[in-house]
């Protein structure tokens, strides 16, 4: 039986609204169930669906924890039943349906991965943008070595592990978009061969440009609306797009709907969070076999922007909220860590 309190701290909001509605409080612990883990979380990491839960606007799963907060890293303290691949002391990271902006949360043990030489800032940091990139690229997109790709919103977690990962898979061009020129060198620097700096150039017209009026076989989209037109335009024959966020609007008027028929062109929308914990295993199976080999080698390049106490969470949000930034914003748990993180951490 845990001898761990009935209570942990964690960051609650007060009602769906800004960052003023951010704080640090009490809640109940939860309990592991059979197959899975309980873990005591030293470091989590921001993402977008964070925001917009916090607004009240994110349809959250009905198994997730109303806690913020889909991945961490930290210690095994207790495990349920029937789960056998981890035990108490082990450090692990993991992707879940929520739950991670506290002390301690559970997580399947299917979804757990070992940290081996990473360290938990990093492993807090991988696992939404590197499956969600992968997924991407290659579940829905199906790249293939010597086709061409168009990577939107790049400079961020996704779309940075998105390039790596067509480069990895020999993409033959890889076009990205971003608002900067600094964003775009950073993309650049990953393996992007054509950047787009998307307020002073149409991508769609580079594109065409570039390929011969061809267009990419794949296209990477968290846009939604304002880029559907142009991304339709900008795929080649049987092409392949995923529609991962809705960052660009919601509804498109007045579309021209004939090329997805005449291009053969094949659009599939995914949402990693509403997805069955078999497919999230099935996923965590193929990235440890084709993607996390390549990191702990280091021959992946992974960018933590800051990394915040967890005191300053009102900041962390102000942040990701800016967009301003490239990588990943990482949130240290410092009511279960050293004031100095150590090697371990």
């Amino acid at each position: 039986m845990s001898q761990l309190p009935p209570s942990m701290k964690a960051v609650l909001v007060k009602q769906p609204g800004g960052v003023d509605q951010l704080y640090i409080g009490e809640t109940e612990r939860p309990a592991p169930k059979a197959s899975e883990l309980l873990v005591e979380i030293h470091y989590f990491a921001l993402n977008r669906m964070d925001v917009i839960q916090r607004e009240g606007r994110y349809p959250v799963p009905p198994q997730a924890s109303p806690i913020l907060g889909v991945e961490m890293a930290g210690v095994v303290v207790e495990t349920g039943a029937e789960a056998k691949k981890f035990k108490v002391g082990d450090r692990v990271f993991g992707l879940m349906y929520g739950g991670a902006y506290a002390q301690y949360a559970t997580i399947d043990e299917g979804s757990a991965l070992p940290l081996g030489r990473l360290s938990m800032e990093l492993g807090a940091s991988l696992l939404e943008c590197w499956y969600t990139a992968f997924q991407a690229v290659h579940l829905i997109g199906n790249l293939r070595k010597g086709e061409d790709i168009l990577i939107h919103a790049a400079s961020g977690g996704v779309g940075t592990a998105a390039i790596q990962l067509a480069k990895l898979a020999g993409a033959r061009r890889i076009f990205v978009t971003a608002s900067s020129p600094e964003k775009l060198e950073y993309c650049r620097k990953l393996g992007a061969t054509h950047p787009i700096n998307y307020r002073e150039q149409s991508f769609k017209d580079v594109v065409l440009k570039e390929t011969g009026g061809r267009g990419v076989d794949v296209i990477c989209d968290y846009l939604l609306a304002s880029y559907f037109v142009d991304n339709i335009a900008s795929l080649a024959v049987d092409g392949r797009m995923s529609l991962q966020g809705t960052m660009g609007g919601l509804v498109c008027e007045n579309v021209n709907l004939v090329p997805i028929l005449f291009k053969r062109l094949r659009i599939e929308g995914s949402a990693l969070r509403s997805r069955s914990l078999e497919y999230q295993h099935d996923l965590t199976v193929a990235f440890c076999e084709k993607v996390l080999p390549y990191l702990e080698a280091g021959d992946l390049s992974w960018h933590i922007n800051k990394t915040f106490d967890w005191a300053d969470i009102k900041e962390a949000h102000q942040l990701m909220e800016s967009n301003k930034f490239t990588g990943k914003i990482v949130v240290r748990v410092t009511d279960n860590t050293k004031p100095a993180t150590s090697k371990n951490d």
